[in-house]
């Protein structure tokens, strides 16, 4: 007989050792889809490039964002992804230490009713992009990214959140 006798030590452990690296590839695969920063990304960069103002929502799938003047990551149970921001740098207005008043007119308020001029305007933005370029932070992602460009008196601002 040519064939190794099944009650062999060598056989046992050579099909141990298969069932251990099986074992690892199945636990090691997602649970879910990776996010998609890059959609994401492109809905940003639709709108911080348009022309005229406008207002875009995104769905998020994920469970946290880590959003930058210049790029956006997406971190949920399928792992995480990064997408750069082509038409930046956006001003993120995501969370308590964003400023309010960038949060009001993201989500609608006209910014000549929040702002007194559009250099005030443009010095709140600028901190928030500071702020956010040095420390982008994980932050619990929303259903819905909010996205409005601002036009006011030659002043262009794209705010996010």
């Amino acid at each position: 007989m040519i064939d190794a006798p099944i009650e062999t030590w060598y056989t046992w452990l050579g099909i141990a050792a298969v069932s251990v690296l099986a074992l690892g590839t199945a636990v090691g695969i997602p649970s879910g889809p990776t996010p998609d920063a890059n959609g994401v990304a492109d809905t940003i960069d639709r709108v911080a490039a348009d022309e005229f103002p406008a207002t875009a929502e995104h769905g998020i799938a994920a469970d946290r964002i880590r959003l930058s003047p210049t790029r956006v990551s997406l971190r949920g149970p399928g792992g995480s992804t990064t997408a750069p921001i082509r038409f930046g740098p956006v001003t993120p207005a995501t969370n308590a230490e964003s400023d309010d008043r960038l949060r009001r007119v993201l989500h609608g308020e006209p910014p000549q009713r929040v702002f007194d001029s559009p250099d005030a305007l443009d010095r709140a933005a600028t901190v928030s992009r500071g702020r956010y370029d040095r420390n982008p932070r994980w932050e619990r992602a929303p259903n819905r990214l909010r996205v409005r460009s601002i036009h006011w008196e030659g002043l262009r601002v794209t705010l996010v959140g």
